[in-house]
């Protein structure tokens, strides 16, 4: 089976659910996406971090994959690890973003290997609005990074779309809401 239609019927088997709930976003919704329930599956994290890979290989280049803890790190995780195993000499590096720096240590907001001045990728596993994604943007940006390139599993289709677009960058999705059965 193709890893694209493998990894979504993972997806629809042990992340999808049909309930309401209200999202991070404040809306409300009929479905929910678990999507750690998948990023917490050999199977699911070796899917999605060889199609984000794949993914990456098109379009602008990028020294690192990033984004806002806690939501994104599987899913960081996954490209590094499928990055590695493609190349064991791979450059790629991840970080993440917290909400807020921390109050002790060296108080960093941005973890791992990011450095002012990289062109870095932003990977979130669902976008609704895009809120989360495009707070990690502006501290990427304020820290003296390039965001380059936004990439997610899912786009509910709820607005993210255009909300990457206004700030000039286009939101590339593995998968929307026309491939969920909603």
């Amino acid at each position: 089976m193709e890893a694209r239609q493998e990894l979504l019927e993972l997806i629809l088997e042990v992340s999808f659910r049909r309930q309401k709930v209200v999202l991070a976003s404040g809306r409300e919704s009929d479905f929910y996406l678990d999507l750690r329930q998948t990023l917490m599956r050999p199977r699911g994290v070796a899917l999605a971090g060889g199609l984000i890979l794949d993914a990456l290989q098109g379009g602008a280049s990028v020294q690192a994959v990033g984004g806002m803890a806690v939501g994104a790190v599987p899913l960081i995780s996954a490209v590094l690890a499928a990055a590695a195993a493609r190349d064991p000499a791979t450059p790629l590096l991840g970080f993440f973003v917290r909400k807020e720096a921390k109050q002790h240590g060296l108080g960093r907001r941005i973890e791992g290997g990011f450095r002012e001045g990289q062109s870095v990728a932003l990977l979130e596993d669902t976008v609704t609005t895009g809120g989360s994604t495009l707070e990690a943007l502006d501290a990427v940006q304020q820290a003296g990074g390039k965001v380059v390139r936004v990439l997610c599993l899912v786009d509910r289709g709820e607005g993210a779309l255009q909300a990457f677009r206004e700030r000039g960058i286009e939101l590339e999705a593995l998968y929307s809401r026309a491939d969920l059965p909603v």
